[in-house]
């Protein structure tokens, strides 16, 4: 659940045209990344005011879990954020960076990295090892919630598929195969559709 005055990180979007806007899916996420982390380039903004604001864009990780061809799925349930996606299938899990870390002033791509540890796990518990990869930028203009969202899609490779819900919002959490995936393609929220649409790449970046 949002907290009623919380702060979320944005960035202008003159700034995402200015590097290239795209739509779906963009494979070269580190041109992007070295200007929108940098400080300078960032700040917190109320999420009131962001929600509905299409002169910038929200910063939202979106890692996909995953353990051999097998990717988490989970359904998000009514004490999620974002009312806009209660009962949309997911397999990305992740969400606003707010301003709540004291350590966390300055934004760059060593503070964002923290602070997406720290935002996975917790919504779920990670009970084995697992490595981090960024592998692509996410950007939807076709609905209203992406309008004023942009992801970082992250690939956590689970070493084994021991993952336990943290958050209330998460329900029936499963991994399943990219073919178990595409037969529910159209209970999945937009930017999960893209994901799956597009997951082999993902996986292998």
């Amino acid at each position: 659940m949002s907290a009623p005055n919380e702060n979320v990180l944005v960035v202008r979007r003159s700034l995402l045209d200015e590097l290239g806007s795209f739509q779906g899916l963009q494979f070269n996420p580190q041109h992007y990344l070295d200007s929108l982390l940098a400080r300078g380039n960032n700040h917190f903004l109320a999420r009131a005011v962001a929600e509905t604001d299409p002169t910038h864009k929200q910063i939202i990780p979106y890692a996909l879990l995953a353990c051999g061809d097998r990717v988490l799925h989970y359904v998000r349930g009514k004490k999620t954020g974002e009312q806009r996606l209660v009962a949309k299938g997911s397999i990305g899990i992740g969400g606003h960076m707010n301003d709540e870390d004291e350590s966390l002033f300055a934004w760059d791509e060593q503070a964002y990295r923290a602070g997406v540890e720290r935002e996975v796990h917790e919504e779920v518990l990670i009970e084995t090892h697992f490595e981090d990869h960024i592998v692509a930028l996410l950007n939807d203009e076709t609905t209203e919630v992406g309008r004023v969202h942009l992801g970082i899609v992250h690939v956590f490779r689970l070493a084994e598929a021991k993952v336990q819900k943290g958050e209330a919002m998460i329900t029936n959490l499963g991994f399943l195969t990219k073919t178990e995936l595409l037969a529910q393609r159209e209970n999945l929220e937009t930017w999960s559709q893209i994901c799956v649409d597009h997951l082999d790449e993902l996986l292998a970046s």
